[in-house]
């Protein structure tokens, strides 16, 4: 009897112990999911926010990005969008959406100023995000009652929490070449390649000749730019935001009836 006994006690006492190994791995396991989904540490990321649809997108202000916070491994990025139109989101498809229980991404209320003399309040929306650099499901409802499925993408999360600073740019402060591509509006205005680029701070700035004296003004990054110049074709200084990828510019030309603000895509590349 005393043998069956100890028998049974060793196999309670290996019981315990298998028990809280499960128990422990259990936890290692949850912390691993928690933090290396995003490899990325708990804070505030300044992240791209591209969708499938003209229609549904980032305010042009806010140039296709938005403020990604991660929480204990979990991400949640705050877009604002560009109006009052879109009520309504969830974080799957339409047809999740409308089953019972389905909890919507209720809207805030965000105050966009353009900087130009103009501003707005817009709808802005706290969306999961479940992996970066891949696409996932979001639905959206707009003004008229209709559901309708999206895919959008965040990528490129910088830490930091200000949209609009200025891009860092990996290179030591002094004078460089650049080499300029510029596409979009009718083809016919073009650029001066190569241009003088200035780094100071790790900030970078560009003087951008165009082949006209017609521009007025240009916006990038939603802030305005005068020309540097009075004579001549127009010449502005402004903001290097990436290197080798083309990304927005506005020139707004006098050269027609009347003003027109044209947007194109101007790329810089490093000259050797």
């Amino acid at each position: 009897m005393q043998m069956i006994h100890k028998v049974l006690n060793m196999r309670k006492r290996l019981f315990m112990i298998i028990c809280s190994l499960v128990i422990m791995l259990g936890f290692g396991l949850a912390g691993c999911g928690s933090s290396s989904d995003s490899g990325l540490e708990d804070g505030t990321y300044v992240a791209d926010f591209t969708t499938d649809h003209p229609m549904f997108h980032v305010n042009d202000f806010n140039n296709d990005k938005g403020i990604l916070t991660v929480k204990d491994g979990e991400m949640t990025i705050h877009v604002s969008l560009q109006s009052k139109k879109i009520v309504n989101l969830f974080a799957g498809t339409s047809e999740d959406a409308q089953k019972d229980g389905a909890e919507l991404i209720e809207p805030t209320i965000d105050h966009i100023d353009y900087g130009d003399g103009y501003a707005e309040d817009v709808y802005g929306f706290d969306i999961p995000v479940p992996a970066l650099d891949e696409e996932f499901d979001v639905a959206l409802i707009g003004t008229h009652g209709n559901w309708y499925d999206h895919k959008v993408v965040v990528s490129n999360p910088v830490p930091g929490d200000d949209i609009h600073a200025a891009a860092g740019i990996d290179l030591e402060d002094g004078d460089y070449k650049v080499e300029t591509a510029l596409e979009g509006g009718t083809g016919k205005a073009t650029v001066s390649s190569p241009a003088d680029m200035t780094v100071k701070d790790g900030k970078a700035t560009v003087t951008i000749e165009w082949s006209s004296p017609h521009y007025d003004y240009m916006i990038v990054d939603g802030q305005k730019y005068e020309p540097i110049n009075e004579d001549g074709n127009s010449v502005f200084e402004i903001p290097v935001l990436k290197l080798t990828e083309p990304y927005k510019v506005i020139g707004d030309t006098t050269a027609m009836s009347e003003p027109h603000e044209i947007e194109y895509e101007l790329t810089l590349t490093l000259t050797e």
